[in-house]
């Protein structure tokens, strides 16, 4: 299967996106962690990306688009992929659709994450991330054992530059403004199917499997 998930920060996409890629075999995509290697390797790419991430900004198409378009094209994504964090406009979802009609393939569904904006924020200012390992906490729902060290490593939690509250909410009008055309193109194809993202995990999931006929009851 080839499947986008989308969903504003904080939506829960990646934990979502970790069980799915397990039960379905497929290759997971994130342009985030795309980006996050770029930017931890120093190359000029990470370096212009991370100047519109800090900022809670979209990273241009120009960037975004050819990155994907090589990354789809590897043999690993031949049997089904997952894209996490792409497309997030209406001109990178046209993009897609040609890349997969070069490849004489088609997307099987794009799944919609929707939470309450309260909750988002909650939920993205709160997050944690351990320097050494880069392994995610909460502060309210998954706090680490001890206040600023990673119980797995031992190593210094800290706080993104776009996970502080003004950037969280610059990075939540930005995506409003960007993808809310993308609902309707991907509804107009039929293949859409909205979640409530809001709900405990495992149900979320469960949601999922349903729009994609997949029984996880």
């Amino acid at each position: 299967m080839k499947i986008v998930l989308l969903g504003p920060p904080g939506a829960g996409k990646g934990t979502q996106a970790d069980a799915l890629v397990k039960k379905l075999f497929l290759t997971h995509i994130s342009t985030g962690d795309m980006f996050r290697a770029a930017i931890s390797s120093g190359t000029e790419l990470g370096l212009e990306a991370k100047s519109y991430m800090d900022k809670g900004l979209l990273v241009p198409d120009s960037i975004t688009v050819g990155i994907i378009k090589d990354r789809i094209s590897q043999c690993d994504c031949k049997s089904g992929f997952l894209l996490d964090g792409f497309p997030r406009t209406k001109v990178q979802a046209q993009a897609l659709d040609e890349m997969t009609k070069e490849m004489n393939t088609a997307l099987d569904a794009v799944i919609n994450i929707s939470v309450p904006l309260d909750q988002l924020i909650t939920r993205l200012t709160g997050r944690r991330m351990c320097k050494r390992c880069g392994e995610i906490y909460h502060l309210l729902y998954n706090a680490p054992q001890v206040e600023g060290k990673c119980d797995h490593c031992g190593g210094e939690l800290y706080q993104r530059n776009d996970d502080t509250e003004k950037t969280v909410k610059n990075r939540l009008a930005v995506y409003e403004e960007q993808t809310a055309s993308l609902i309707q193109y991907y509804e107009e194809k039929g293949i859409l199917h909205s979640v409530d993202g809001a709900q405990p995990i495992k149900d979320v999931l469960i949601d999922i499997g349903n729009a994609l006929g997949q029984n996880w009851a």
